[in-house]
């Protein structure tokens, strides 16, 4: 009997399907995007600040704000903690990471813990408010912010990037890559009236 393979499959392969007419709403899977939680050492902060900003080009964010640069980018998700993330970084971004900023913060791999979903189009909103308590109206909720809560009892990390080119938000979500179908699944639901389609070509 021939040795049976794994094959690595997209968090959201399998549950992501287009559901009902009007496009309001554009799901994109971040699949292969680099994730490693970054947490600062004790009287490290201006360290750490400061080699972030050598190496990366970019200001550490303080509070729930992203900031990114070149591809990576650091969103601010508790006092002294950030998701970081890199465009195409899979597993190895978390190992480069450690080599850049080790000795001034804790990090952790992230990238198969997470799956992160890319929402746009101009129902997104109207979508959200049905599964998440937070207020992302375009004056509460602006580009680079960042927050942790829950949509549908599960919870997420969210922030908002710049909008599209059509004017329409974007928002991307992080959650843990084993809730990432019930995600799917309570998503599909609130977005149903106005159209969920999937872009596939990330």
């Amino acid at each position: 009997m021939a040795d049976a393979a794994l094959i690595p499959r997209a968090p959201f392969s399998g549950w992501a399907h287009s559901v009902g007419a009007g496009g309001g709403i554009i799901a994109i899977d971040r699949d292969g995007l680099g994730l490693a939680t970054v947490a600062v050492r004790k009287a490290q902060g201006p360290a750490l600040s400061q080699r972030v900003r050598e190496r990366f080009g970019l200001l550490l964010p303080v509070g729930p704000h992203r900031a990114a640069a070149a591809g990576v980018a650091f969103a601010g998700t508790g006092p002294g903690v950030w998701l970081a993330t890199q465009e195409k970084g899979g597993n190895e971004f978390a190992a480069d990471l450690q080599q850049e900023i080790g000795a001034v913060a804790a990090v952790t791999d992230q990238s198969d813990g997470y799956a992160v979903l890319r929402l746009t189009g101009p129902k997104v909103r109207d979508a959200l408010a049905k599964i998440i308590p937070l207020d992302v109206h375009p004056a509460a909720f602006r580009p680079g912010d960042v927050a942790s809560t829950v949509a549908s009892h599960m919870g997420v990390t969210l922030w908002r990037l710049e909008d599209a080119a059509h004017g329409s938000p974007v928002f991307e979500f992080a959650v843990f890559r084993s809730l990432a179908g019930s995600f799917w699944h309570a998503l599909s639901l609130s977005a149903a009236e106005f159209g969920l389609g999937v872009d596939a070509t990330g």
